[in-house]
C-alpha cells in the first residue's frame, strides 16, 4: 500500500472477466485464417534483419536466404515449435498481490502507450511529454484499480537515445505493479535485463517471477527488424516474457480486407514466437494483432471507423496457435476528453473485452489516436472501464437475492424502504460512478469532466505509491547513467 495514508489510497486491482460463456467463432470458422497464415509463412515467408536470428532458424531447419534475410517456415516447424510455448504463466510485480495469472480466465488491463503529448495539469499547456510527466502518470496508474499492469503511457521525450530505459526507471520508481516496457535493441535490452535483475533480487528470482515483460513491434508487412528481434532474443534468454505486437494498416501495410490483414498480422506474430521458442524453449511469449485504418481521403490513421467488426478475432486467431493474447481494446480518435466521440469509441471497444477472452488488453487513457494524455481523460476512461466490468457479471439468484419473503411481507401496493432486507442491500444496489457526483444543491449531477479533473489532480498531487527501496533506486540510476554515457561516447 502507499506509504502516505493521508491522501488518495490505491484501489484494489479489478481485472475483467465475464460470467457468461461466449464463443464468437467456431473452430471451423477460424481454421481458414489459421491455414492461410501457415501457407503464407511457408510460401511467402518473413524477413528477419538479424544474422543471429537467421542462424538460429537455419539450425532449426527453416529455409533461409541469408542474402535477403527471407525465411520460410514449414507448417511442421511452426506447429512443433509453438507447442513448446506455455499457455499459462505468471507476470510478477513488486507487490506480490499485483501478480498477474496469465491464462487464469481474467483479463488484465493497462493504458494506451507511448503518447507524445500531454496537457499540463498545472498550466493547461499542450506540449511534448517528458520523463517527469511519465512519473506522474505512472502514479495515477498505480492508484487506479482498472490498471493491472504498467505501460509507459507517455514517452520520456526529453531523454534521447536511452529514453526506453528512463521510462522503465520511471515505472519502477512510481508503481509496484508489473511493468511491460517497450525496449528495442540488443544493447538497451541487456541494460533493461540488468535493471530487472536488480529489482527482482537476482537472475533466478527474475526467471521464476518476472517483474518485467517487454512489448516489441513488428514491421508490417512481414518484417522483423534487427533492433526488435534481437531485443526479443535477449529477453528470451533472461526469462523475461515478450509480447510481440503488429499493427497492420488496411490498404497500406496490409491487404485492404480484414481477413487479409489478420493473416499478415498473425504471420508476423507466429514467426516471432517461433524464433522466441527456438532461442529459449518454454519461454513465455504473447502476441497482439492491432488492426488500424488509414482514411482513404486524408491518410490519417483511424482507430474505430464505422465498420470495426470482429476486433475480437485477433484473440481467437492467436489462441488457435496457442499464443496468449493482448487485446487491442480501447482508444479514441477524439482530440478532447469528455467528448461524445471519445466516450462512444472507447466504450464500444471496452464492452468487447470481457467477452473477448484475451489475457491482457490495452488501452485507456490517451486521446487523439494514442498521442495525447489529458489527466481527466484517464479518470473518465476508468469510469467506462468499470461500467464495462459490471456489465458482464451475473446477478446472484439465491433465496436472499430473490427476496420472496420480503416481497410477501410488503405485498401489493406497499414499499420496501422500512424493510431490514433493504437496509442490508441498499448500499450495494446502486454503485455510483466517480463521474456521478451530486452537486451541492442535491438536485443534479455535476459535470463529469469537472469531477474527473478534480479526481485526477487529487491523485497527481497527493497520491504516494510504495517507494522502491533506496538501494535499488541507486542501482537503477547507476545502470541508466551508464547507458547514457555509452550512448554519447
Amino acid at each position: 500500500m502507499p506509504g502516505d495514508t493521508t491522501g488518495p489510497q490505491r484501489q484494489p486491482m479489478a481485472p475483467l472477466r465475464s460470467d457468461f460463456a461466449v464463443s464468437f467463432h467456431s473452430e471451423a470458422q477460424i481454421e481458414p485464417l489459421r491455414d492461410a497464415t501457415l501457407r503464407l509463412l511457408e510460401r511467402t515467408g518473413v524477413r528477419y534483419a538479424s544474422p543471429k536470428a537467421l542462424a538460429l532458424l537455419a539450425r532449426a531447419g527453416a529455409r533461409v536466404d541469408e542474402a535477403s534475410g527471407l525465411v520460410r517456415l514449414s507448417r511442421a516447424l511452426v506447429e512443433e515449435t509453438l507447442a513448446l510455448a506455455p499457455r499459462t504463466f505468471a507476470l510478477g510485480a513488486r507487490d506480490a498481490s499485483c501478480d498477474l495469472a496469465v491464462g487464469s480466465g481474467y483479463t488484465y488491463g493497462t493504458t494506451d502507450g507511448c503518447g507524445v503529448e500531454v496537457v499540463d495539469w498545472r498550466t493547461g499547456e499542450r506540449r511534448k511529454s517528458t520523463k517527469a510527466d511519465l512519473e506522474a502518470v505512472t502514479r495515477m496508474q498505480d492508484c487506479l484499480g482498472s490498471i493491472s499492469f504498467w505501460w509507459p503511457t507517455v514517452s520520456a521525450g526529453d531523454c534521447g537515445e536511452t529514453a526506453q530505459l528512463h521510462e522503465i526507471e520511471a515505472g519502477w520508481n512510481n508503481t509496484s505493479k508489473h511493468l511491460m516496457g517497450m525496449v528495442q535493441g540488443e544493447s538497451l535490452a541487456r541494460h533493461a535485463v540488468e535493471m530487472a535483475t536488480a529489482v527482482a533480487g537476482g537472475p533466478e528470482e527474475l526467471r521464476r517471477r518476472p517483474l518485467m515483460s517487454d512489448l516489441i513491434g513488428t514491421v508490417s508487412p512481414l518484417v522483423h527488424d534487427k533492433d526488435g528481434i534481437e531485443a526479443g532474443l535477449v529477453f528470451a534468454e533472461a526469462g523475461i516474457p515478450v509480447c510481440y505486437v503488429t499493427m497492420p494498416n488496411l490498404g497500406t501495410t496490409a491487404p485492404a480486407t480484414k481477413a487479409g490483414a489478420f493473416v499478415v498480422g498473425a504471420a508476423e506474430i507466429v514467426a516471432a514466437a517461433v524464433l522466441h521458442e527456438l532461442a529459449a524453449p518454454g519461454a513465455p511469449v504473447l502476441g497482439s494483432i492491432m488492426q488500424i485504418y488509414a482514411d482513404p481521403r486524408t491518410a490519417l490513421t483511424m482507430t474505430t471507423p464505422l465498420d470495426d467488426r470482429c476486433r475480437f478475432l485477433a484473440t481467437e486467431l492467436l489462441h488457435a496457435f496457442g499464443i496468449p493474447a493482448l487485446g487491442p481494446m480501447g482508444g479514441t480518435d477524439a482530440a478532447d476528453a469528455g467528448s461524445w466521440l471519445a466516450g462512444v469509441e472507447t466504450m464500444l471497444q471496452l464492452l468487447q473485452v470481457p467477452l473477448d477472452g484475451c489475457e491482457l488488453y490495452t488501452g485507456i487513457g490517451l486521446t487523439n489516436t494514442y498521442n495525447l494524455f489529458i489527466p481527466e481523460n484517464l479518470i473518465l476512461d476508468d469510469d467506462l472501464y468499470n461500467r464495462a466490468r459490471y456489465a458482464f457479471l451475473d446477478i446472484p439468484m439465491d433465496e436472499e437475492s430473490l427476496a420472496l419473503d420480503v416481497i410477501d411481507a410488503v405485498g401489493p401496493g406497499g414499499h420496501f424502504l422500512a424493510q431490514p432486507h433493504t437496509r442490508a442491500h441498499m448500499r450495494h444496489a446502486v454503485v455510483r460512478a466517480v463521474s456521478q457526483q451530486i452537486a451541492a444543491d442535491g438536485q443534479h449531477y455535476r459535470d463529469p469532466v469537472e469531477v474527473a479533473r478534480e479526481r485526477a489532480l487529487d491523485i497527481l498531487c497527493n497520491y504516494r505509491p510504495e517507494p522502491l527501496p533506496e538501494a535499488q533506486q541507486t542501482e537503477l540510476r547507476r545502470i541508466v547513467d551508464g547507458a547514457d554515457r555509452e550512448a554519447h561516447a
